[in-house]
């Protein structure tokens, strides 16, 4: 519902944009509203690929990285914390106009406003749908503009936002350490992250090239600082849509099962689905999934065997072999 409080706000609620000069957007979503906005004056930066991919389809000016100045600026929150404090202080650094906040009450609205005012004049909030709007100018987040940074044990660096930041993922440990000694030549690791897994899989014997592939930006530039391989070849993609540059002979993942705060499994088979379709007919897929993950009734409709090989109380590893020959002759069709 940004859209809503972005036009309530400047229709009656005292929000005034500059007459000229770009408005940048940070993180929007594909289904954000910004039709309340100049859209030729936009900026939108994201580093989600499905999102960016798809408002650039839309017509939008979109980046990963922010181009400024700016004469003003919306910042639609994330969940992270630390990640929305770092777009606000980038935001205010940039912009010589308003700095706009939108966010839901569930991602930490309040708190960021309240954050707000102690270091500038805050003006709104506008609140409607289950959300905030509120508008700054100027004032002091110098301690919100640090790296973001975190030192992992192993040598491992992650940055605010990204899945696991604060340490490694256990159920990616599980299925590193569940892994076979000799995995196969030519491997990908969708939806990889910080590059945790992919640090693991190219310990194994036999491996000649590992694709790391990633909707998330930020995660795939701490992979690349992670990982120091040549055999490791970085992907910026949707993972359910990426075409290997060949047949694989296996396919790793943990892969995520939320829209935004809502649990949904569908990610995990379409993740299951594009495993199908990359491997070679004796490829296999090594999986990890929350044990509550309904993931076996894809597994058997894509794959002549699928099998729980390992796990604990929470997680499961499934292994599946034999992709559907019908599954990958109808998504090339």
């Amino acid at each position: 519902m940004t859209g809503l409080r972005l036009s309530l706000a400047l229709d009656e609620g005292g929000l005034v944009l500059p007459d000229v000069g770009r408005i940048a957007v940070f993180a929007p979503r594909a289904d954000h509203d910004l039709s309340a906005l100049p859209k030729a004056r936009l900026h939108l930066i994201t580093g989600m690929y499905p999102d960016h991919a798809a408002l650039r389809g839309q017509g939008y000016d979109c980046a990963t990285a922010p181009e400024g100045p700016y004469a003003a600026a919306l910042v639609c929150l994330p969940r992270a914390k630390a990640l929305a404090q770092g777009l606000i202080a980038q935001a205010a650094s940039l912009t010589d106009g308003p700095v706009i906040v939108d966010g839901l009450k569930s991602d930490g609205v309040d708190s960021l406003l309240k954050a707000c005012r102690k270091r500038a004049d805050v003006y709104g909030p506008v609140n409607k749908a289950h959300g905030k709007l509120f508008w700054f100018t100027g004032g002091d987040f110098a301690d919100w503009t640090g790296t973001g940074e975190t030192a992992l044990e192993g040598g491992f660096v992650t940055t605010a936002g990204v899945f696991s930041a604060d340490g490694i993922d256990p159920a990616s440990q599980l299925l590193a350490d569940s892994l076979p000694a000799e995995i196969g030549a030519q491997v990908a690791d969708l939806g990889a992250g910080w590059g945790y897994l992919s640090a693991r899989i190219l310990q194994l014997k036999g491996v000649r090239a590992l694709h790391l592939v990633e909707a998330d930006h930020a995660a795939l530039d701490c992979a690349r600082r992670n990982i120091d391989d040549p055999r490791a070849h970085f992907h910026w993609a949707d993972a359910t849509a990426w075409q290997a540059p060949a047949k694989l002979d296996a396919v790793v993942m943990n892969p995520p099962f939320h829209t935004s705060r809502a649990a949904d499994p569908e990610l995990g088979r379409r993740f299951i689905q594009s495993a199908a379709r990359l491997l070679a007919p004796r490829g296999r897929l090594w999986l990890v999934a929350n044990r509550h993950l309904p993931y076996e009734a894809t597994l058997s409709a894509h794959f002549g065997e699928s099998t729980e090989v390992a796990g604990n109380s929470r997680f499961k590893i499934l292994l599946a072999s034999n992709p559907s020959r019908q599954w990958r002759v109808d998504r090339l069709a």
